[in-house]
């Protein structure tokens, strides 16, 4: 299986002491987001994790402790944008202390695990497309030799974000001056050493030189892991996206980053109030188990084609 870590909530930043507790004992839970007595208990084995997706915009707390994943295989998705506090809140300083942290983790791990994700794109009278393009080609300029993929998307309206995202007053362009971005993006991504990918875009910008992207990358899993892997995409996500099926082991609501366009929790008010339950040593996010749940052990299992099939 491939472990998702996590597209809800920020684990390497906020809650890194119990991953990799729970990385030590072998399992954790998982309680459904859409059934709140229920529970499922994953197992961490190295033998059926073929893979784990870290997603952050600040793995500074995992950092020490990489080498307790040494059984694993595993990449990340960093987020690093131009926005400032108006959008993503909490962020430490760009220049000053992300970028260097970037460099930091692709020159531990590789760069072929280090994901560049400039995302999502939100086009305003503050951040308008020229903008976008500069802050762009200054992170490209500095991560230059630290990663080989930047992944884009423009945003996406949910429930949970739509009053945030009105407040930001969003600029909507012409066909034209988009596809003209998308270009002029991905020329300063391939004048860098990059290559540009699009995440579950309806709008087909291979024109632009943008190609369709899997976050959870059967390709990459593949050369990490050095074998075919045999899963499917990933039904519980939109229909353009080109992920892996995967489990994912983050709570909504728990993320206290507080960005604007966040679509995993309701208020930061929330997260706040979820993340004070936060025990390390808990098998849950962010919760304890009551003694309404219903706790039942996931079946999971390696999606590795150990085997070569021959041809007569």
């Amino acid at each position: 299986m491939i472990l998702s870590v996590s597209r809800r909530t920020d684990i390497p930043n906020y809650y890194s002491e119990w991953f990799f507790h729970r990385i030590e004992e072998g399992f954790l839970y998982v309680r459904n987001p859409f059934n709140f007595h229920q529970i499922s208990e994953i197992d961490l084995s190295p033998k059926v994790v073929d893979c784990i997706v870290f997603w952050t915009k600040n793995p500074q707390p995992m950092l020490k402790d990489l080498d307790k994943l040494k059984e694993y295989q595993y990449y990340f998705q960093f987020t690093l944008t131009g926005y400032g506090a108006d959008v993503e809140r909490n962020t430490p300083h760009k220049k000053k202390i992300v970028i260097p942290l970037f460099r930091k983790l692709s020159s531990k791990i590789g760069r072929e695990k280090v994901i560049w994700r400039y995302d999502p794109i939100i086009f305003t009278d503050r951040y308008t497309p020229e903008y976008h393009l500069r802050a762009f080609e200054q992170i490209a300029c500095l991560l230059h030799g630290y990663t080989n993929k930047c992944v884009i998307s423009f945003v996406d309206l949910y429930a949970r974000n739509k009053k945030r995202m009105d407040l930001l007053q969003q600029n909507h362009i012409s066909p034209e001056r988009f596809f003209d971005f998308c270009r002029k993006l991905n020329a300063i991504a391939l004048a860098n050493g990059i290559k540009a990918g699009s995440c579950a875009e309806e709008i087909d910008l291979r024109t632009c030189g943008i190609q369709p992207n899997s976050c959870i990358d059967k390709t990459l899993i593949e050369e990490l892991t050095g074998c075919s892997i045999s899963a499917g995409k990933d039904k519980s996500q939109r229909d353009q996206c080109g992920c892996l099926e995967s489990i994912e082991t983050g709570t909504y609501n728990t993320c206290i980053t507080g960005c604007q366009y966040r679509y995993a929790h309701d208020s930061r008010k929330q997260a706040i109030a979820n993340y004070n339950k936060y025990d390390p040593y808990s098998p849950l996010l962010c919760g304890e188990v009551l003694k309404e749940d219903h706790i039942s052990r996931r079946n999971v299992k390696s999606c590795k084609e150990t085997q070569m099939s021959l041809s007569f």
